[in-house]
């Protein structure tokens, strides 16, 4: 009776990290052997503070969560201790923080992990943690957009102020 009671557990465990695979705007896996209980309570502070969920994982549970869908190309870097970061809103939060954080402490490494349905490696979860945020990037869309308005204001002012000095 436990064996079938353990079964059941861990289908629902499967079925739980699939559909947050599947529903998460990104997921991003690290290897965190080497941190001590303070750097990974700081981190998981970091990560529930911008509204990620970070768990532990085991690699069985996660590759089985993988099977049959496009997402089965993550069972190559699920080795070793797996720590996994799910978020639902912001793509980019958990790479930035993830990365920011394996800067500071080199016992944290990025495996890589899945970003709007795609598996990407290292290499672009580190390149997305290095994009401004929405915010920046809006701002800089700002600033573009007025230029243009900003550099026809003054030279109509100059203009202006001319013709004043001339009269």
């Amino acid at each position: 009776m436990a064996n079938a009671k353990i079964i059941q557990e861990k289908q629902e465990a499967v079925a739980v990290i699939a559909s947050k695979l599947t529903s998460s705007s990104s997921t991003v896996i690290a290897d965190y052997r080497g941190l001590n209980v303070a750097q990974v309570t700081e981190l998981r502070k970091q990560l529930r503070e911008a509204g990620v969920d970070f768990q532990v994982l085991k690699n069985s549970l996660v590759r089985r969560a993988t099977e049959g869908t496009e997402l089965s190309s993550l069972n190559d870097i699920l080795t070793g201790p797996t720590a996994v970061a799910f978020s639902g809103e912001d793509a980019i939060a958990p790479a930035k923080i993830l990365n920011n954080f394996a800067k500071k402490n080199d016992a944290l490494k990025l495996k890589g992990g899945v970003v709007e349905g795609k598996v990407v490696g290292a290499e672009e979860i580190k390149a997305l943690a290095e994009l401004p945020s929405r915010e920046g990037l809006l701002s800089m869309l700002l600033s573009v957009l007025q230029a243009p308005v900003r550099n026809f204001a003054l030279a109509v002012k100059a203009v202006g102020e001319k013709q004043e000095a001339s009269a």
